[in-house]
């Protein structure tokens, strides 16, 4: 068997945009007519740089290959001109295209994933999502905390046993620094509001995006703590995993981190630290299904638990679900809200949520096609956003703005 084809889609994703601006698929086909969808997770560089990215390293590494040979793929993909280090745009193209070789190995063994890389161990997945407020205006907004302990309340009576709201805005390129009284005290509030309306039905989830330095983080966490949150995440920008674990050692709550590492080299360094007990890889960014399968057999060894992350489209939503059924150490999935909305319209089958769980697919590959006249419909995008952006100006303490993407 050998790929012979590849097809690249950039999905504009409609407002309010949940997911991100747009959502990069690819498909691959075999010379035995196979096809396999993978998804990208590559955020650095507009998708008109990145469609001419993701068809070199498809030309170069892997057309007239065998899909099988996925550690091939990746330590050739990994060694791209003389690197053999984690590079984030090289990892998401990877990421990608490797996933699309699982679904091809899926469908040619006419198995789930998740059987060929150790076999189901969960039969449904704990998930959790962000709060997604809407005011009295039919405006996201994510600054009020009594909004946002209504729609915790909201989430609990669907099912969710675990929210994740992100009130210590905002997060700039100039990140991190220290967040001044009044955001210290939004963010106390928002616990104490949220833990009040939930109580112990629902696990608090503090969400940061490395806003803060050490320091700063240490003094949020010491207000938190008396609201048990299950994590705190990525209090310090990442790649420095040393003051990660400055944080960590200073806090009873658990520090979740890796949405933006590579490799199972990034995450190493972070365990070996004693930076985080909860990492959140993506499968679209680090480096592919057998690379976040590694990764996470690396973490039980440290006692460390997984919760993958997912900020993007249902091709690696499902991907990530065939690396959590198949994980001992799985903790909890991500999920956008239940997988309604256009998560579901571009595929052909939603994704299966239940009562707060997700149920793994049992369809042969990742067990997702993709409704190519929806992709047709919403393709090109054309706007100029990355898939999320920080703001170009540094923290000003007058700023009590909540964080956006």
């Amino acid at each position: 068997m050998k790929i012979i084809s590849l097809q690249t889609h950039v999905v504009a994703v409609p407002p309010p945009h949940i997911g991100g601006m747009y959502w990069l698929f690819v498909t691959l086909k075999t010379d035995t007519g196979i096809e396999g969808a993978g998804e990208i997770y590559a955020a650095t560089f507009h998708p008109k740089a990145m469609v001419p990215i993701i068809e070199d390293v498809f030309e170069r590494y892997l057309l007239d290959h065998d899909p099988h040979h996925v550690e091939r793929f990746f330590r050739q993909c990994y060694s791209s001109g003389f690197t053999q280090r984690p590079d984030l745009t090289m990892m998401g193209v990877v990421s990608g295209l490797e996933m699309a070789c699982w679904d091809i190995i899926g469908k040619a063994a006419n198995k789930p994933v998740y059987e060929l890389l150790g076999g189901k161990v969960h039969e449904r997945l704990r998930s959790y999502t962000y709060l997604y407020p809407i005011n009295s205006k039919g405006e996201y907004d994510y600054g009020d905390p009594d909004l946002a302990a209504e729609c915790a309340v909201h989430a609990m009576e669907q099912g969710f046993t675990a929210v994740k709201f992100d009130p210590a805005g905002p997060y700039t390129a100039y990140s991190g620094h220290q967040v001044s009284l009044e955001v210290l005290e939004r963010c106390e509030t928002f616990c104490r509001k949220i833990r009040e309306a939930v109580g112990n039905r629902c696990d608090l989830l503090f969400g940061t995006h490395g806003q803060m330095v050490p320091s700063s983080a240490i003094r949020l966490a010491r207000r938190l703590e008396k609201y048990d949150p299950l994590w705190f995440e990525e209090p310090v920008p990442p790649g420095q995993e040393d003051a990660m674990a400055q944080v960590a050692a200073k806090t009873s709550i658990p520090i979740a981190a890796g949405e933006r590492l590579t490799t199972k080299y990034e995450f190493f360094k972070l365990l070996q630290a004693g930076g985080a007990s909860i990492l959140q890889m993506n499968v679209g960014r680090c480096g592919g299904l057998l690379e976040a399968k590694k990764i996470a057999s690396m973490a039980e060894a440290y006692y460390a638990q997984i919760a993958p992350h997912l900020y993007n489209g249902p091709v690696g939503a499902a991907a990530s679900f065939q690396l959590a059924a198949c994980t001992p150490n799985f903790l909890i999935q991500e999920s956008i809200g239940t997988w309604d909305g256009f998560h579901a319209e571009v595929l052909k089958k939603p994704l299966q949520w239940e009562d707060g769980y997700i149920i793994p697919s049992r369809e042969p590959g990742l067990g997702v096609e993709l409704n190519l006249d929806v992709v047709r419909e919403h393709a090109p995008y054309v706007g100029e956003r990355l898939h999320l952006q920080m703001a170009p100006n540094p923290a000003d303490v007058k700023d009590h703005s909540p964080a956006r993407g």
